[in-house]
């Protein structure tokens, strides 16, 4: 009995302490259940904050600029072609056609001035913003347009601006590159060397002629050549359309030469020197300029800055190399 009693006072003692350790478990799990719910909660609630600083944000300053604009009085409308003209961007025909229809829409609008400062780009999109700003020039008869050169107006750039009533350049400008181009790679001999095989299964016995890992047939490479002199045909005839007799035609004018602004300016290429500024004052005589031009919203650049547009961008790089270009 009095071994027993020992044994008996351990095992209540294990017990308590056994009580009391779960007891602890239980409250530290409780605890860091709690702290996970509240830091849930508060992550959901700087979201939502941020997304209302967001939209608050593009509201006041849409709000602030429209206001801006319709208490403005009689001035030069402004819109800017920066940068390659592609599908996408500030340079797109998504972009500067609205811009376009605001500027000529706009009844204190005098006239309309575009700045142009592009290498070129797509033939589609070029010719897209050619054929609305001649819509345009025909319903608003008494608005005149015209461009402005800055560093450069090449390729589908001056695609675009032969629809203007006239073109403005520096001296220094660079004019011209009529011309048309698709480029890419072709890696058949390096392959060839690296023992690589290309397994390439189409339907369709041209369907996989642009791909840079197949061999490229003499059908193939004048088929490619047929479509480019085509679309070369087009801009050259654009050219002649809009600028008519003022061109001095040369045998070197649609070979996709450029000139600098003061030899583009002899050529009829372009009709005089000036700058938005000299233009508004000197030419149109209201000095007062406002800028249509359509830029990314603060929605766009959010997207943007949080890889949303990652996949379409990747998709353009990869169609880029294979699709005819005025640059």
């Amino acid at each position: 009995m009095n071994e027993e009693l020992p044994n008996s006072q351990a095992t209540d003692a294990e017990t308590k302490k056994l009580g009391w350790e779960r007891e602890l478990l239980e409250k530290l799990s409780t605890e860091s259940l709690r702290e996970q719910r509240l830091r849930r909660r508060w992550g959901i609630f700087f979201k939502f904050a941020f997304l209302l600083v967001i939209v608050f944000g593009f509201y006041y300053f849409s709000d602030y600029a429209t206001g801006e604009m319709e208490n403005l009085g009689h001035h030069t409308a402004l819109i800017e072609i920066e940068g390659t003209i592609e599908a996408e961007g500030n340079a797109s025909a998504h972009a500067v056609i609205p811009a376009l229809n605001r500027a000529f829409a706009d009844p204190a609008s005098v006239a309309v001035v575009v700045r142009i400062n592009s290498p070129g780009g797509s033939p589609v999109q070029a010719g897209m913003i050619n054929d609305e700003m001649g819509r345009l020039r025909k319903e608003y008869p008494e608005k005149k347009l015209y461009v402005v050169v800055d560093e450069i107006c090449a390729s589908g750039g001056y695609y675009i601006a032969v629809a203007a009533d006239k073109i403005f350049v520096n001296k220094a400008s660079i004019v011209g590159s009529i011309g048309v181009l698709m480029d890419g790679f072709g890696f058949t001999g390096i392959m060839e060397k690296l023992g690589v095989e290309r397994r390439l299964m189409t339907a369709g016995e041209n369907k996989g002629f642009m791909d840079p890992f197949s061999p490229q047939t003499e059908k193939q490479k004048a088929f490619s050549q047929s479509m480019l002199n085509e679309i070369h045909q087009q801009f050259i005839d654009t050219v002649r359309a809009g600028r008519g007799q003022r061109l001095k035609e040369t045998p070197e004018m649609f070979s996709g030469l450029f000139w600098i602004g003061s030899k583009a300016v002899q050529m009829g290429l372009a009709d005089d020197f000036g700058s938005v500024d000299t233009v508004a004052r000197d030419v149109i005589k209201v000095e007062n300029i406002v800028d249509y031009t359509q830029k990314e919203g603060l929605p766009e650049r959010v997207l943007k800055k949080f890889g949303a547009s990652i996949g379409s961008s990747a998709a353009s790089t990869l169609m880029k190399g294979n699709t005819p270009s005025m640059r």
